[in-house]
């Protein structure tokens, strides 16, 4: 192995991967050289590698602050070191405890302890071995919740996009008619004052909510009455709704001053820079366009900056503004998933994680060095992506990680499962590594960089069996060995969706589908069931100029027609097969299909409970497709009235009541 390639993987980079058809791959030098460099490893010349790899080396032999072991397990110490210690538990008691050669006992009670031997502390995350599970929220059951994208969501009151309210009333009426959960799109906070910035997926701190999901209703704010384009209009409804909120702040500041002193008091100083930088991207955004921190003047890249402090000094309601946002977004959600709870939902809201964060947003410039810096996360090519992807966001760095004991990620699991009852991490193999693309570079000229795999998952297991909350990892795309086995041993579920349920025999009849899984008729970036069976996704293929296995358009709809006759088939239904246009009887077949499965949890989007044909997302597309902008035909209370829908969902509670 050369010298390069040898501090690749001193620095976690696997110069060599195995693409989705079992193909080795090697990543070019200069692919390396760019990576480890962007990770603060010279690595131009011999001298720079010798010297990047003495550093590693160097930091590696001062051992570690944090470690993660199974509740029960020995602990074994990255040194020898032996002697007394003092061990103190996370609830403040403490024991004296012996270190033998490096290991200490088991110990019994989980939680985040603290070992300090000969001077030093460590610490430790004594982990149950599991999350929380279906079977311990309702032991023998199998059950099922729709999918939804919180703006498409429509209530009796006319809004521009659906908010917290409207998921309320959707909770509700779900939850009247047996569903026991409820997936929603990413809660995150985005950038206010940017109504371009509206993709769920690229936020500005995953650890805040997006504010504009706060209704000011309760505060006299309210609706004109008037309609709204079936599309929602993100640049005309964003700062619309942002005056709205301002005009009710700016009237109940007086009646609500002592609960946002005492909302802050709770939130920190991490709520403080969040609503800094809010009220900061406004104020550069406004007079230059700067998207993120990295273009406004120097003098303002640090929260603790004197122009930073005299900004703020100067901008106490604005920033004071941002607070309240985040206030009546907390009550908001907190309201729904209270909804969902008090409808007979036993497990309520599933949040969704997105897998990172914009570079420039709010995280980025309060805590910098916790993220990966020039380097954006994305996926290597594959049937799905031949060119690869980058996404343009970024995600932590794992040794900033490792040296703050994880802390970022504990407080970021922790705020997605503060007002919900399960959690969807999205592109879960993240966990295990991630695909990191120079910034500037195309996705193939990136490299897996590993995580601390054992200890994130162990993690998650942690805060899941304290919030009661089942957890979902999204494993569709390269699966890593050995990654859905660990995931089974975690109790995290994972996704099998309609599409990809296919063997050499066709799709897989329910009865073979996995136990340790979500089944799902699709995402929100797949085709809806009417959609595929319509052929409404090829039309989008063959109308943008989007990449296809198939040499045209006739071509693609002859492979589709095969393929329905194999998903009729596969349905069973004892019925003549349906023509491209009718699609409600596919949709009843596909939801009785999934329903049939062995999955405890089944979720179907709600596009396909009303037989939908367009899909909220086409990734790959900025502005040549809608992407969130769909808006739902109806009221969730209305469309859950309508014939087919009823039916579909007798079909659920038949085969999985509630």
């Amino acid at each position: 192995m050369s010298s390069l390639r040898t501090l690749a993987v001193a620095a976690g980079l696997q110069p060599e991967w195995q693409d989705a058809a079992g193909r080795r791959q090697t990543v070019a030098d200069r692919a390396l050289q760019a990576i480890l460099d962007r990770l603060g490893h010279p690595s131009g010349s011999e001298k720079q590698i010798t010297e990047s790899l003495a550093a590693i080396n160097a930091r590696d032999a001062q051992g570690v602050r944090f470690l993660s072991v199974d509740v029960g397990d020995p602990i074994r110490l990255t040194s020898k070191v032996s002697g007394s210690a003092e061990l103190t538990f996370e609830d403040g008691t403490t024991r004296s405890v012996t270190v033998d050669n490096g290991e200490l006992s088991p110990i019994s009670k989980s939680g985040y302890h603290k070992l300090e031997i000969n001077g030093e502390v460590i610490d430790i995350l004594v982990a149950p071995r599991r999350c929380y599970t279906i079977a311990d929220a309702l032991p023998g059951c199998k059950i099922w919740a729709p999918a939804v994208q919180i703006p498409s969501l429509r209530t009796d009151v006319p809004k521009a996009f659906g908010d917290f309210v409207s998921l309320a009333d959707a909770a509700r009426a779900f939850g009247q008619r047996g569903a026991d959960a409820l997936a929603i799109s990413p809660t995150h906070a985005l950038f206010p004052a940017d109504a371009s910035r509206y993709s769920p997926y690229a936020p500005s701190s995953r650890q805040f909510l997006n504010g504009l999901y706060g209704d000011p209703a309760a505060f006299g704010a309210l609706s004109d009455g008037r309609d709204f384009p079936e599309l929602i209009d993100w640049h005309a409804a964003i700062p619309e709704k942002l005056a709205q909120q301002r005009k009710s702040f700016d009237q109940v500041l007086p009646q609500i001053e002592e609960t946002l002193t005492a909302f802050r008091g709770q939130g920190g100083n991490d709520l403080e820079r969040h609503a800094e930088f809010d009220a900061l991207h406004a104020h550069f955004f406004a007079i230059t366009g700067a998207r993120g921190w990295q273009q406004w003047p120097a003098e303002y890249h640090d929260p603790a900056s004197l122009a930073v402090r005299r900004f703020v000094a100067e901008h106490v309601d604005d920033v004071k503004f941002y607070i309240f946002l985040q206030w009546l977004a907390r009550r908001d959600l907190n309201a729904a998933q209270t909804a969902a709870k008090n409808a007979g939902m036993a497990i309520g809201l599933i949040a969704d994680l997105a897998v990172g964060m914009d570079p420039g947003g709010s995280h980025g410039w309060s805590r910098h060095s916790d993220l990966l810096t020039g380097l954006s996360i994305g996926a290597p090519p594959d049937p799905l992506g031949p060119d690869g992807q980058s996404w343009g966001i970024t995600g932590f760095d794992p040794q900033a990680l490792r040296d703050t004991g994880l802390a970022p990620f504990i407080a970021t699991i922790r705020a997605a499962l503060a007002h919900a009852g399960g959690i969807r991490i999205d592109h879960a193999f993240g966990l295990r590594r991630l695909w990191v693309v120079p910034e500037g570079a195309s996705a193939a000229e990136g490299a897996y960089l590993d995580m601390p795999f054992e200890d994130l998952m162990r993690i998650v297991a942690m805060e899941s069996q304290r919030a009661k909350a089942i957890v979902i990892g999204e494993d569709l795309g390269t699966v890593p060995d050995g990654f859905r086995e660990a995931m089974d041993s975690r109790a995290m579920l994972g996704m099998r969706v309609l599409w990809f349920e296919r063997d050499a025999d066709g799709f897989v009849p329910p009865a073979k589908w996995s136990r340790d899984a979500v089944a799902m008729t699709g995402t929100h970036d797949l085709a809806t069931v009417a959609g595929w069976w319509s052929g409404r996704d090829i039309d989008w293929t063959w109308d943008l100029g989007r990449k296809s296995d198939a040499a045209d358009k006739p071509t693609d709809l002859a492979a589709r027609a095969e393929d329905r006759v194999a998903l009729w088939s596969a349905f069973d239904t004892g019925t003549e097969q349906p023509i491209p246009e009718d699609t409600d009887p596919v949709v009843d077949a596909a939801v009785a299909h999934v329903a049939r499965t062995p999955c405890a949890l089944a979720i179907i989007p709600i596009e396909d409970l009303a037989g939908l044909v367009e899909q909220p997302n086409l990734p790959g597309t900025i502005d040549e497709h809608p992407n969130w902008r769909r808006r739902m035909p109806d009221t969730t209370e209305a469309l859950l009235q309508r014939p087919g829908v009823v039916a579909r969902i007798d079909t659920l509670n038949a085969t999985r009541p509630a």
